[in-house]
């Protein structure tokens, strides 16, 4: 990783938005990485508030929007990246090179978090969400870089439509076609048959597998065919269309969920529009409230966050991990700090176990703002 010292400039809010870094941009995704980080981690697993769960299948909560976000982010300041980067003079070449390596240091990031601490070739998980991040940033960095707008919104209609043509059409042996449950689905089939014995739900399937990559891949494409409708706008001009996108997304998503429903372990083409338009939401909320009325005091936190956004997710991941797999005793460092700590500061045990996942929150946001201060900004 390379280590960059860059300050966040903040957009005035009475000029259009062209190369200027958008402060709610990094606030967006920090809000996004501490949700991350916030759901990864409750006190006890048994006793999770459901906001803070996943949907057990078809369906969605609060959780299930958060790494769609994270895509929709990444495309976003893929725009932002590449233009800056093409106005340092770097080429398509150069531009593709960068980003074959970031890909590569990610995907490699995910697959230590993965196998930590045994590191078994046989059952190590392949796919993951660093994984998918790395999978999905290259192949969206290649269809930038080589393809013009309409060709990507075509690529982005082709992926959509012929997903859900794939998983209504095609027969999963012992299942037949259209099954969308989590073992006759053909994503979990496909993922079976390449990754038996690689997969998060042992021998069954994988939220982040092979098949349903192609439409995550689209996720990441609504974040930059935002970035580039941004370039030149007003700031009226920015939060009426990104509320006319939101409202967009978000209704064609209900409606294509009647016939292929919104899933996050299958990452169903409803799911992508639907989570694109409340991405697109959040989005307005935080560019009005920061770049146009200037309200920066309560998102200062989520800035720290915001500016070391991987760095932070795998450091959180890594001690979260090595907290319940390695023992002090006959306890975990994490059972310790939970059941001496935290399980006895309200009667409520849902309440314990969620302040212990703020208080991990917490404790990352700390290592952010010592980061930010020391103006230390960790890039792949």
């Amino acid at each position: 990783m390379a280590t960059t010292l860059e300050v966040p400039k903040e957009t005035p809010s009475s000029t259009p938005v062209a190369t200027t870094r958008l402060m709610s941009l990094d606030v967006f995704r920090g809000l996004t990485i501490a949700g991350m980080i916030l759901v990864n981690n409750p006190g006890d697993w048994g006793h999770v508030y459901w906001p803070l769960e996943h949907a057990e299948w078809n369906g969605w909560t609060p959780t299930d929007l958060v790494f769609p976000f994270f895509l929709f982010i990444v495309g976003l300041s893929m725009v932002l990246s590449f233009d800056a980067r093409r106005a340092r003079g770097a080429s398509q070449g150069k531009l593709l090179l960068h980003a074959l390596k970031r890909s590569a240091i990610i995907f490699a990031l995910g697959l230590f978090l993965s196998g930590y601490p045994h590191f078994d070739p046989h059952t190590i998980r392949i796919p993951g969400v660093l994984q998918r991040i790395a999978v999905v940033y290259l192949l969206s960095s290649v269809l930038v870089l080589y393809l013009g707008r309409k060709a990507r919104v075509a690529v982005a209609a082709v992926l959509l439509l012929g997903y859900w043509a794939l998983m209504k059409i095609i027969p999963v042996p012992g299942f037949g076609a259209g099954v969308l449950t989590p073992d006759g689905n053909l994503a979990a089939y496909v993922d079976r048959v390449l990754m038996y014995n690689h997969l998060y739900v042992a021998h069954r399937y994988d939220p982040e597998g092979i098949l349903s990559t192609l439409p995550s891949i689209v996720t990441c494409l609504l974040g930059v065919f935002t970035g580039e409708w941004l370039r030149g706008k007003q700031p009226t001009q920015i939060v009426r269309g990104l509320l006319i996108g939101a409202v967009a997304g978000i209704a064609i998503g209900k409606l294509w969920n009647f016939w292929f429903p919104i899933n996050k372990n299958l990452w169903t083409s409803s799911y992508v529009l639907f989570a694109g338009g409340m991405a697109l939401a959040l989005l307005a909320l935080c560019y009005w409230t920061i770049d146009v009325r200037g309200w920066k005091l309560w998102s200062r936190p989520f800035l720290w966050y915001g500016l070391n956004p991987l760095a932070i997710y795998a450091l959180a991941s890594f001690i979260g991990k090595a907290s319940v797999v390695h023992k002090i005793g006959t306890e975990t460092p994490k059972g310790i700090i939970f059941n001496r700590v935290f399980a006895h500061l309200f009667a409520s045990p849902y309440v314990c176990s969620m302040s212990y996942g703020l208080a991990y929150v917490l404790v990352f946001m700390l290592v952010a703002f010592v980061l930010y201060r020391a103006k230390v900004f960790i890039r792949v």
